[in-house]
């Protein structure tokens, strides 16, 4: 089977580009000293997390206590959720334990701590300190970091801390990114050591982002780094200098279905692309996505412009776009301004060997 032999639009993965993605993260994991914990929900695939291991299960991260699920079914056991657990989820994420799961869980809530140290269950559990992004955590320097530590550590619970530096995606260029990466460093290991001096043990000291893990200089203190998109890339990526456009292993496949004057309509639209406009803030606007041929050269200029539910329309930078090379009837792949984004309509990849040729499908894990 080949890509002009599947039902479009549908998901595509380049399994030499994911390999080679994981290989590099995997490298620099070991050039820094600390541990990689890959942050599965980009990918929200088991064959993917085991090639960001070497072809084997190991310490993940996930989103979504239904993620948490479905690698533990397939041998995942070591498991950091990463996002600020609430009461109410206390049990299900208790089952994943009874069912033999490592699992980490972290909170930023003095309220959800007490919860925590009070449910029974042998949860690790971290601190989230805000290292400058603005979305959750305490501040490394606030009382609320020993008052969220103090119940979870006289119950025996209390893992460490983590942060994530979202802001490193506002950054242009290499430079700016090392100084983010110095910045996310420098909060964390700060919080840890406040725990330390306050008595309480802190051997997890985590830090995340694919373009932090990528330009970091140091990570000195760190034990552990969660990088996600990495393993899939993205055109948003590519713009901040994360990766070059050849590096991206995900696209969408997409029939074409009409010509219009100033476009080519595909039967690719917002629902299989995703409505992200993230290239809109980067130094180069690839609209909702990049055209590519089938065999993955991207058109250059060539993106989509426009979509409706099920409608994507594709326009050229100058001039009309390549009708030509394009007819009706004609494939062609579209990459992603975010992978996670995109992905996320889809409930399975067809897996390209590096050509046009599907050699498997794999099975993704959507919803909550």
């Amino acid at each position: 089977m080949t890509l002009a032999d599947l039902p479009t639009p549908c998901l595509v993965l380049d399994r030499p580009k994911v390999a080679a993605n994981c290989a590099r993260m995997a490298a620099r994991a070991g050039v820094l000293g600390v541990r990689l914990r890959p942050h599965l929900k980009t990918a929200k695939s088991a064959e993917v997390g085991r090639l960001a291991h070497g072809g084997e299960p190991g310490p993940i991260t996930v989103s979504t206590l239904r993620e948490a699920e479905h690698f533990l079914d397939r041998g995942f056991c070591d498991i950091t959720y990463a996002v600020g657990i609430t009461p109410d989820k206390l049990d299900r994420a208790a089952a994943l334990t009874a069912r033999g799961a490592d699992l980490t869980v972290l909170t930023d809530e003095p309220a959800a701590a007490k919860a925590l140290a009070g449910h029974g269950a042998p949860f690790k559990v971290l601190v989230e300190v805000d290292c400058g992004g603005g979305r959750g955590g305490v501040d490394p320097g606030g009382e609320a970091l020993l008052a969220v530590a103090a119940p979870l550590g006289a119950a025996g619970i209390l893992a460490g801390v983590l942060t994530h530096a979202g802001q490193s995606y506002r950054c242009r260029a290499p430079g700016e990114i090392a100084a983010v990466a110095e910045v996310e460093r420098a909060a964390v290991t700060a919080a840890a050591a406040r725990l330390r001096a306050a008595g309480h043990a802190c051997p997890v000291v985590s830090v995340g982002s694919t373009p932090t893990a990528l330009f970091a200089e140091s990570l000195d203190g760190v034990t552990e780094m969660r990088p996600g998109v990495y393993t899939l890339m993205d055109l948003y990526q590519a713009s901040i200098g994360v990766c070059a456009v050849a590096d991206i292993a995900v696209s969408v496949l997409a029939t074409v279905i009409h010509h219009r004057d100033d476009a080519i309509l595909v039967d690719a639209g917002g629902l299989a692309l995703s409505m992200d406009r993230s290239t809109a803030k980067g130094p180069r606007d690839y609209g909702l996505g990049l055209a590519c041929a089938l065999d993955g050269t991207p058109e250059d200029g060539l993106v989509v412009a426009a979509t409706n539910q099920e409608h994507g329309f594709l326009r050229a930078a100058a001039g009309p776009p390549p009708f030509g090379r394009f007819p009706v009837g004609s494939r062609l792949r579209i990459l992603p301004n975010h992978a996670c984004m995109t992905a996320a309509a889809h409930d399975h990849y067809h897996v390209i060997d590096g050509g046009t040729r599907v050699m498997a499908r794999w099975e993704r894990c959507n919803g909550w």
